[in-house]
């Protein structure tokens, strides 16, 4: 059958799934050697009796996934980079079957979620009819749907609210760092930058256009399905960025997941080989910059852009 490109196929289950991941998952395991820590069969071709993408989902947990592309590119893997979760190694295959491949150190918490949701499913048989059902209907609406972000399509970006509703359901409440992929990703920042930013002069955002830019990256952060957290992040020239905005809802301050969210970031500048941040810090931030290893520093712009005559100007070395 020929199907034209993007085109998105769900097939009734087929009982040979468990044995193609088995299969991959030897040659996999027999590439990476000891680095190997876990792998799983996870998504819907995991889960007996699912209508699915006929593709093999593997999530495989690491020592050093750093050392992972070289060994699996040998065995005709690609390496695609994170994609939208940051700290994942992702890897796709056609042939002989088709497998997407999702690495990710130990402790990384997408592992503990793709477990849950496929158990879920395992064990929720209701559950899984009513997901079958939802995929059905995605297919058709795909097929005259125009992507706005073309790197996600309607059918995928359309499961996100069945997917909340078994996380939620089966107590997934890590917290999870995410570029802004997802509509209600981006209305939650959209959201927070208006409410704590932008209300403040007052005007209407003026930087929404950083949204579609290549030199801007927006983050989310999650604990559990809940969005609690968002920062602005600009790359610079000479392996410098700024730190535009980051912020918690207001609620949920004073419990320690600002400082988290600032340590993830700064955990993943530094595996982009970035060599310093920067900030311009009011005065009520100061202090919990300094409490991070920030110190007052040149903010340079290149961009020459005005602040805030209070704000202080802050960076630290990665």
């Amino acid at each position: 059958m020929i199907t034209k490109p993007n085109t998105i196929e769900v097939v009734p289950y087929n009982l040979h799934w468990p044995q193609m991941f088995e299969d991959e998952a030897s040659r996999i395991k027999q590439a990476v050697g000891d680095n190997c820590l876990e792998i799983h069969h996870i998504g819907s071709t995991a889960v007996p009796g699912l209508d699915a993408k006929p593709i093999i989902d593997i999530i495989m947990v690491l020592k050093k996934p750093t050392d992972s592309i070289i060994p699996l590119e040998s065995i005709g893997y690609s390496y695609k980079g994170e994609v939208n979760i940051p700290f994942r190694f992702y890897f796709s295959k056609k042939t002989p079957i088709q497998v997407h491949l999702h690495v990710y150190e130990v402790g990384n918490s997408e592992t503990e979620l793709n477990l849950l949701f496929r158990n879920f499913l395992r064990s929720n048989t209701q559950a899984g009819r009513e997901y079958t059902k939802l995929k059905s209907t995605l297919v058709e609406e795909q097929k005259n749907h125009k992507d706005v972000r073309p790197m996600f399509s309607h059918y995928t970006l359309g499961k996100n609210a069945f997917i909340r509703t078994v996380l939620q359901q089966a107590g997934f409440d890590k917290l999870r760092l995410m570029h802004c992929t997802h509509y209600a990703e981006w209305e939650a920042a959209k959201t927070f930058r208006q409410k704590y930013f932008f209300d403040n002069v007052p005007i209407a955002d003026p930087y929404t256009c950083t949204f579609d830019h290549g030199d801007h990256v927006h983050f989310v952060l999650y604990k559990g399905t809940e969005i609690i957290g968002y920062t602005h992040l600009q790359r610079w020239p000479d392996q410098r960025i700024a730190m535009r905005i980051i912020v918690i809802d207001e609620p949920l301050r004073g419990q320690k997941f600002g400082s988290q969210l600032l340590e993830l970031c700064e955990r993943w500048l530094k595996k982009q080989e970035i060599k310093s941040i920067h900030v311009q810090a009011s005065p009520k931030a100061y202090k919990f910059y300094c409490q991070h290893g920030y110190s007052e520093m040149p903010f340079n712009d290149p961009g020459n852009h005005e602040s805030a005559p209070q704000d202080i100007d802050m960076g630290k070395l990665l």
